[in-house]
């Protein structure tokens, strides 16, 4: 993979850091965070997201960023440099892969609200029809939302951590379900138990 910051601090952007003052940190510690692949800890916390945001950019120069969501898991780390994911029917309006026509470069984030993580990805993406992908590739997918008319698949360029700067805290449902579930089947049991003890006694007066 690239080094993230020689790939996204164009000129101009070095400009204002080097006013900034933060152009020498960067310079200094943006090297020893290149990776040529992702790593095991990457790929655990790609598998584990649920949602992801992709943007991409039309042949005028607009940018147009879309939401992918799914069970955790949804993506699929075919190896350390590529991703892939079910690409569903949808409205229609085929933004994201009239983009990709033209310039197949985007940026993916990928958010853990709860331990107020991001990861960034750039990579270049394809949507394939789902008749013309690998059919192992396609085997591999999750398709529980519906079964898949293409396959999105990202090569990724380059990969950088973000701070937790700013993200806010969230819980997602299914995390909610998991810590307080059987707190809360204990009270519907309890309540249910009250209901009953209330009607018996309602009967016997």
């Amino acid at each position: 993979m690239e080094n993230y910051a020689r790939l996204m601090f164009t000129q101009a952007v070095q400009d204002l850091q080097e006013q900034e003052g933060t152009k020498q940190k960067f310079e200094t510690y943006y090297p020893h965070r290149t990776q040529d692949v992702l790593s095991q800890d990457d790929i655990d916390f790609i598998k584990q997201r649920n949602s992801f945001y992709i943007a991409s950019v039309n042949s005028e120069g607009w940018p147009y960023i879309q939401h992918r969501g799914g069970a955790r898991g949804f993506v699929h780390v075919a190896d350390p440099t590529t991703l892939a994911c079910a690409d569903y029917l949808g409205n229609k309006q085929f933004i994201s892969m009239g983009n990709l026509q033209t310039d197949p470069r985007v940026s993916l984030f990928f958010m853990d609200y709860l331990n107020r993580r991001r990861l960034k990805i750039q990579g270049r993406a394809s949507l394939v029809n789902v008749n013309d992908a690998d059919p192992n590739l396609v085997s591999e997918l999750d398709q529980r939302a519906a079964p898949a008319e293409r396959v999105l698949q990202i090569e990724v360029v380059a990969m950088d951590w973000n701070c937790p700067k700013y993200i806010p805290t969230q819980i997602p449902e299914d995390a909610i379900e998991r810590i307080f579930g059987p707190e809360f089947q204990k009270l519907r049991m309890e309540n249910q138990k009250l209901r009953n003890e209330i009607a018996q006694l309602k009967q016997e007066n």
